[in-house]
C-alpha cells in the first residue's frame, strides 16, 4: 500500500494532476481486457494527452520502480493489456490524432491511440487505405496492432502489422526517446523497428507510428462458397493457393459461426457446415481473369451453393457477418475462450477434423472462424463458467488444439500474441536456448522488467 501511495503522489507532483485515476470505480473498468478470465488491480490509471506525458509517466516508474503496461482499447484476447498488479496503467486513447497523411509517399503519420479503421478513413479522399483490418478494427488502436504484429482477414496478401510500419518513435522503459525506422521503406542497418513490432510492450511504448499506405484497388469481388464439412472447406483453401491463386482474404465460418453472425448481424449467409468466403481484388481485367479460375477451382472443390457481388454494400455485410463473429458467439454461450493458432495451409483439413473430434470427446461445442488464407485457427471454444470445473475443461480443450498445431508444424499463435494466456506453451515451440535469447533482449533495453511485466516471458529468474 505504501508503494501504491507513493507512486500515485509522484505522479500527479509530476503534473498529471486530475488524470490519475485511483478511484476503486475507475480501476475496475481497467481491470481487464477482452480476455476476462483474468483481472488484476492497477494502482493508478494515468490518462496520458502527450508523448511528453507518457515520458514523464514511464521516469517515474523507472525511478521509483514500479511496472507499467501501455493501453489503448483494452481489444487484446491474450491478457496482454491486463494491468500489472500494484502497477501503472498508462491509457493512450487521448493520443488519437492522425498527424499526417501524404498521398504521394503514400505514408500516414499517427499517433497510437489512433483507432485502425480511422488510418482508412483519413486516407480514403486520396484513393488510399491501411491494409491491415483485424476484426476489431472499428475500434482497436494502432499502438496494439503494432504492439502485437496484428493481421486481420486480408493479410494473405497485403501482409501484418510489420509490414505496413516504416517508423516508431518510442519511449524505452527508462523514459528515453528513440526514432526506430523512417518514412522509407529501404531501411539501413538493424531492423529495430521489425523487432520492435510484435514485442507486446516488453521494449517500451510507441507515441508516433508512421504507415505504408496502399492504393484502394480499382475492383474487387467476393465469394461465398458452401460446403458439407469443415476439412472440405479447408481443402478448397489449399487447393486454391495451389494453383496459383492469390486472393486478397479467404475466410472459413462453421455452422456455429454462421449461426452466431445469424442472431447477431444477420448477413443471410448461405446454410451449411461451413462457409467460405474469398476475396479478389486489383486492376479490374485481372480481377475479372481471376474470378473465372477461382469458379472452376470452387465447383472442382466439391462446393455446394456459390454467391458473388462486386457491390459494396453487399460486400460489407458479408464482412460484418464475418467480423462480429467472435462478439456474436455470445448470442449462443455464457462465456468462451478464443484460441489463435496457426498450420500450414496444406493440413488446414487435418487440424479442423481433429478439432472437431477433440470437442466430441470433450462434450464442449467449438465455432471455429479464422482466417484460411494463412492457417491462421480462431477457434471459439464455448463453455459456462458457473458450472463446476467448466473453466478448467475449456482450458483444457485449448490445450490440446495449441499442441496440435505445433504438432503439425505450425504455431501457437498467429496475431493474437502470447500475453498471459499462452506463456505456458512457450516451450512447445522454442529451445531453452531461445527463450534465454529473448530474456536477454529484453533485459538489455529493460533490465528491471517493468515494461508490461508478466507479459509474453515470465519473470527472468
Amino acid at each position: 500500500m505504501h508503494q501504491e501511495t507513493s507512486i500515485v503522489a509522484a505522479l500527479r507532483q509530476a503534473g498529471l494532476g486530475e488524470r490519475v485515476l485511483t478511484d476503486r470505480a475507475q480501476l475496475a473498468a481497467f481491470g481487464s481486457d477482452a480476455l476476462t478470465a483474468f483481472h488484476a488491480k492497477a494502482a493508478a490509471i494515468v490518462v496520458v494527452e502527450s508523448a511528453d506525458e507518457v515520458v514523464a509517466t514511464v521516469k517515474v516508474c523507472h525511478r521509483l520502480g514500479v511496472p507499467f503496461v501501455a493501453r489503448g482499447s483494452g481489444t487484446s484476447l491474450s491478457g496482454g493489456s491486463l494491468p500489472i498488479e500494484g502497477g501503472v496503467v498508462i491509457a493512450l486513447n487521448r493520443l488519437d490524432r492522425v498527424l499526417h497523411v501524404d498521398p504521394e509517399a503514400r505514408i500516414a503519420v499517427v499517433q497510437p491511440g489512433v483507432i485502425n479503421a480511422h488510418v482508412s478513413r483519413a486516407a480514403a479522399p486520396h484513393g488510399l487505405a491501411y491494409a491491415p483490418d483485424p476484426s476489431s478494427q472499428s475500434v482497436c488502436t494502432i499502438g496494439g496492432n503494432l504492439a502485437f504484429n496484428a493481421g486481420g482477414a486480408h493479410c494473405l496478401k497485403h501482409g501484418m502489422t510489420s509490414n505496413h510500419v516504416l517508423g516508431v518513435d518510442v519511449v524505452l522503459p527508462d523514459g528515453e526517446r528513440a526514432t526506430l525506422g523512417g518514412m522509407s521503406t529501404e531501411g539501413a542497418g538493424p531492423d529495430w523497428t521489425g523487432m520492435f513490432c510484435g514485442s507486446e510492450g516488453l521494449l517500451g511504448i510507441a507515441v508516433q507510428v508512421t504507415l505504408r499506405l496502399v492504393a484502394v484497388p480499382e475492383a474487387t469481388r467476393t465469394s461465398l462458397a458452401v460446403y458439407d464439412s469443415l476439412a472440405a472447406a479447408g481443402d478448397a483453401v489449399a487447393g486454391i493457393v495451389a494453383a496459383g491463386l492469390l486472393p486478397v482474404a479467404m475466410e472459413i465460418m462453421d455452422a456455429l459461426a454462421i449461426e452466431a453472425a445469424e442472431a447477431s448481424v444477420k448477413p443471410n449467409y448461405p446454410k451449411g457446415a461451413a462457409l467460405l468466403i474469398v476475396e479478389l481484388e486489383g486492376e479490374r481485367e485481372v480481377v475479372a481473369d481471376d474470378a473465372e479460375r477461382l469458379d472452376a477451382l470452387l465447383a472442382a472443390s466439391g462446393a455446394g451453393e456459390v454467391r458473388t457481388t462486386e457491390d459494396a454494400a453487399e460486400r460489407a455485410l458479408i464482412w460484418k457477418g464475418r467480423k462480429s463473429a467472435f462478439s456474436a458467439v455470445g448470442w449462443l454461450s455464457p462465456d468462451y475462450l478464443v484460441r489463435d493458432g496457426v498450420v500450414p495451409r496444406t493440413r488446414l483439413g487435418e487440424a479442423l477434423a481433429r478439432i472437431d473430434a477433440f470437442s466430441a470427446e470433450s462434450g464442449i461445442r467449438v465455432a471455429n472462424v479464422f482466417h484460411a488464407g494463412d492457417g491462421n485457427l480462431h477457434p471459439l471454444i464455448l463453455f459456462d463458467g458457473r458450472e463446476p470445473g467448466g473453466v478448467e475443461r475449456a482450458e483444457q480443450l485449448a490445450g490440446r488444439i495449441l499442441t496440435m498445431c505445433v504438432e503439425l508444424g505450425g504455431s501457437i499463435t498467429g496475431e493474437h500474441g502470447i500475453g498471459v494466456e499462452k506463456r505456458q506453451y512457450l516451450s512447445l515451440m522454442f529451445s531453452e536456448d531461445d527463450l534465454a535469447l529473448m530474456h536477454d533482449v529484453r533485459r538489455a533495453v529493460d533490465p528491471a522488467e517493468l515494461a508490461n511485466r508478466g507479459k509474453l516471458l515470465e519473470l527472468a529468474p
